[in-house]
């Protein structure tokens, strides 16, 4: 069991380094492919399909400056991992305007890879920020 959970917070350890480094390929690396990728909030877009989200990646990195996701911790049960955040970035989109917001994600993982990803943030505080 100590195993399945070491390999779990890695693969998400590894997913989230990748994230902050901006490095889209590495990202999709890290998710097996017939990853979902679930977004409980209305600005975001949910995407099915390593191939789906790696396409997505390039365009989200961009709009979303030195996007940095500060993990508070890691619950990892089994294949589940539960990771409250802290994220910041500069929205281009919106003069670079800067943005902190908090979230929870909630991994599965098989195989070293991520199989699931459900974010619970709330958009609502992003508009507030922007306008």
């Amino acid at each position: 069991m100590g195993f399945l959970l070491k390999d779990t917070r890695a693969a998400v350890e590894a997913y989230l380094e990748a994230l902050n480094a901006h490095d889209a390929d590495a990202v999709a690396a890290c998710v097996a492919e017939d990853f979902v990728n679930e977004h409980t909030s209305s600005m975001g877009q949910s995407r099915k399909g390593r191939a789906e989200y790696r396409a997505a990646l390039t365009g989200f990195l961009e709009n979303f400056g030195d996007l940095h996701y500060a993990p508070e911790c890691f619950l990892v049960d089994g294949e589940s991992a539960a990771v409250p955040y802290d994220m910041t970035f500069l929205m281009r989109s919106a003069g670079d305007r800067p943005v902190r917001v908090r979230g929870v994600f909630v991994f599965t993982v098989v195989d070293g890879l991520i199989t699931h990803r459900t974010d619970y943030w709330d958009s609502g505080e992003v508009q507030r920020q922007l306008a």
